[in-house]
């Protein structure tokens, strides 16, 4: 058996196991399935309901309606600057959740794990997966684990569920947009898919783009809280900004024009999107929201986005107008205006 790696600096530490890599038996039902479930999974993720190791999980849900979301993460690679896949599939189901104006507050997680995966990389997903659900305040309920052959996937798949219950009188919908009312954005855009592009074979850039992973529940709940009269929220993710505009123009019928010098980039990020030829706009973000509120509450959402660490660097970045329904453009720093039209295929395959 190979030397195992040193673990000292983990913060915590892998449990000492039989194999280095995960086997098909792992996936078998028997005693190395038991052995990953009892010494990897339970101890990062044990709730009332998980631990009991059943089918399926009971749960005692507040009075509301229940938003429900599911979602499968494949990215490519599974670690890169800022988070990993195990913190992205918790956030991003999160999220997805939050995004109705729920409280997240259960997630189930399906793994499908390539033999030969080193269990140090699956204990260090796991670990990401823990502090993230920790932080974002949701507890793992049920889960399940398979294990194909070499080739059979790329490492690891991971699939998350997520239920969460809406307050009474919050209904956010993307047909709701009205003329007049103010686009926002929670901060500077295109990090995460420039951060995983950054990564991937044969491209190299000098500064270090972090992916702007992370749980936004806190922020819609602040944004919610702050009074202000919200429309719709929606975290732009695969297709960007550009692409959850375009379904709110389509959605509402109305037309939406952005201000370009508003709409913040990070440099570094800015310039790896121009080397590679893309607008930063059609860029996936996964710790981002997009909120359109009333004309009147502008500054009062913006207020309350920033009081968050997530929101602190939110703007104002456009409006929502009657004419040329189902159009987005943007007014250019040079005063033209263009059409900012939804993506033709993926730029950027396998970002989450």
């Amino acid at each position: 058996m190979n030397e195992r790696p040193d673990f000292d600096n983990m913060s915590c530490p892998l449990p000492l196991l039989d194999h280095d890599t995960i086997q098909l038996a792992h996936g078998a039902g028997g005693r190395l399935s038991a052995e990953l479930i009892e010494k990897l999974v339970l101890p990062r993720f044990s709730s009332t309901e998980l631990d009991k190791l059943e089918d399926q999980a009971v749960l005692e849900l507040p009075p509301g309606r229940v938003a429900f979301s599911t979602d499968t993460f494949v990215v490519d690679p599974i670690f890169f600057p800022g988070g990993d896949i195990g913190d992205l599939a918790v956030n991003g189901t999160v999220n997805d959740v939050a995004m109705s104006g729920a409280e997240p507050i259960a997630l189930s997680v399906g793994f499908v794990l390539e033999e030969g995966l080193p269990l140090a990389d699956f204990h260090r997903i796991l670990c990401s997966m823990e502090q993230a659900a920790r932080t974002a305040g949701v507890r793992m309920v049920t889960g399940d684990t398979k294990v194909v052959g070499r080739g059979g996937c790329d490492k690891i798949f991971i699939n998350t569920s997520g239920l969460g219950v809406i307050p009474a009188g919050v209904s956010l919908s993307a047909a709701s947009l009205r003329p007049g009312d103010a686009v926002l954005v929670s901060g500077t855009i295109a990090d995460h898919g420039m951060a995983i592009m950054s990564r991937r074979e044969g491209l190299s850039f000098t500064a270090d783009i972090q992916s702007d992973t992370a749980a936004l529940n806190g922020l819609v709940r602040a944004l919610l809280d702050s009074g202000a009269q919200v429309r719709a929220l929606r975290d732009p993710t695969r297709g960007g900004v550009a692409t959850t505009l375009n379904e709110f123009a389509a959605a509402s019928q109305v037309g939406i024009e952005l201000e370009e010098e508003a709409v913040a980039v990070h440099d570094q990020v800015r310039g790896a999107c121009e080397i590679l030829g893309i607008d930063p706009l059609y860029v996936a973000n996964e710790g981002k929201l997009v909120a359109v509120v009333a004309q009147q509450d502008a500054e009062k959402a913006l207020a309350a986005m920033r009081s968050r660490p997530e929101g602190a660097e939110a703007r104002i970045i456009g409006r929502v107008r009657a004419e040329h329904p189902g159009v987005v453009a943007m007014r250019t720093t040079l005063g033209a205006e263009r059409i900012v039209d939804m993506p033709v295929g993926e730029q950027l395959p396998r970002i989450c």
